[in-house]
């Protein structure tokens, strides 16, 4: 259930969104949860604008979807902090802020006389949350670096792709995504820590190491085994148990439990059922054996008999059967099957956010969670350049 007429949760909180591609995520998370985030472009606008894809198909700066998608509930206002008079406007703006997002290479505000130190003397309860690649300090603290770079020298991209092949960057921005994340984390914290004391505090956000945090244990393999994890994409970790093609794409399957052979059983129960061609040798006692099925001679027969079946079946009927027998598998979804999935079209997490460029409404993901109480929302969409400067700028004036 949904109240779209509670009040948001981050309502009265004002941020001052500085940032640029690996940031404007970080901002977004307050901007939907209420918070009055105004985002401050250079003039011009801000280089995201023009980042592919686009709605349409010529690079209008009003036209990305990048930018669309991350800026959502924000208001625009364009400063050119090189000079003194907007340096002031921002000092301004400043006075009456919570948080400050910005991504500029360590010292970069501080050399313009923003620096935190600064700041807090006209507003002492002010939080800033720098998002740089690699934090403010340290031998590479000075080194410019895209989401690629960050991903590999956090050690991700060495894990991604499959075996034997070259290391393959996931999807979409996900190193500015993860630092985004962290930066949001212990923004709000400060934020609540300030609201308690009086007195913001400045956060240092290292892209690299939010990246370090998602290798999980790969770090303590190493560490207790001397064992550099590596690509397993596409490869069963044991007979079994790996990804499978079938009619209409791929299917994931743990046909064996981590310590029960019950999935396993059951995996040779239904491909006996289907009258599976040679499932009968499934049933021999080495397939029980531990180090026959991580073999890969076992990984490659049992290879041949399912993927025999699985390619004349759908990923919903195999998905169904199996579920039928409580054997752990599913589909893996293309952007298609995310669209049409029935979960999440009841929860309505895509939402429909109007473009003006584009003429009409376009759908974009909404928040993965629901607060009955202070939902999130969309109430508008990505501003366009400079949009609010004369609202923004009155309001300045009307505090002065």
């Amino acid at each position: 259930m949904k109240r779209s007429d509670a009040p948001a949760a981050l309502a009265g909180l004002r941020v001052l969104d500085l940032s640029g591609a690996p940031g404007q995520y970080c901002g977004k998370l307050f901007a939907d949860l209420g918070a009055d985030v105004i985002l401050i472009e250079p003039p011009g606008g801000s280089p995201l604008r023009r980042e592919a894809p686009f709605i349409g198909d010529r690079p209008d700066p009003e036209a990305g979807i990048p930018f669309a998608y991350l800026n959502t509930n924000k208001r625009s206002v364009c400063l050119d902090l090189g000079r003194n008079a907007d340096r002031e406007l921002f000092r301004r703006l400043a006075a009456g802020a919570d948080l400050l997002i910005d991504t500029e290479q360590p010292g970069v505000m501080a050399e313009r006389g923003l620096g935190w130190e600064e700041l807090a003397k006209l507003r002492p309860g002010i939080v800033q949350t720098s998002i740089s690649p690699f934090g403010q300090s340290g031998p590479y603290a000075h080194w410019e670096a895209d989401d690629l770079v960050l991903l590999a020298l956090g050690g991700l991209l060495s894990l991604g792709g499959y075996a034997g092949g070259e290391p393959t960057a996931v999807y979409g921005q996900q190193a500015y995504a993860a630092g985004s994340l962290f930066a949001a984390v212990a923004s709000m914290a400060a934020v609540l820590g300030a609201e308690a004391s009086g007195r913001g505090d400045f956060i240092d956000v290292s892209i690299q190491e939010a990246v370090v945090m998602a290798l999980e244990n790969a770090a303590q393999f190493y560490d207790l085994e001397k064992v550099v994890r590596g690509r397993t994409g596409g490869q069963q970790s044991v007979a079994g148990s790996g990804q499978f093609p079938c009619k209409d794409g791929f299917v994931y399957m743990l046909g064996r439990g981590i310590s029960s052979p019950q999935f396993w059983t059951s995996t040779v129960r239904w491909l006996n059922e289907e009258n599976v061609e040679g499932a009968s040798e499934l049933q021999e006692p080495r397939w029980l054996e531990r180090d026959f099925i991580s073999s890969d001679a076992a990984k490659t027969r049992f290879a041949e008999l399912f993927v025999g079946f699985s390619m004349s079946r759908t990923k919903e009927q195999l998905y169904r059967a199996a579920k039928e027998r409580r054997i752990p598998l599913a589909p893996v979804c293309a952007p298609s099957d995310v669209l049409a999935s029935p979960q999440l079209r009841y929860r309505e997490f895509f939402v429909p956010v109007w473009n003006e460029f584009a003429g009409r409404a376009i759908t974009m993901p909404g928040a993965p969670y629901q607060l009955l109480g202070t939902p999130w929302r969309i109430a508008r969409p990505a501003p366009g350049i400079d949009q609010h400067r004369l609202e923004i700028l009155s309001e300045i004036e009307a505090v002065s």
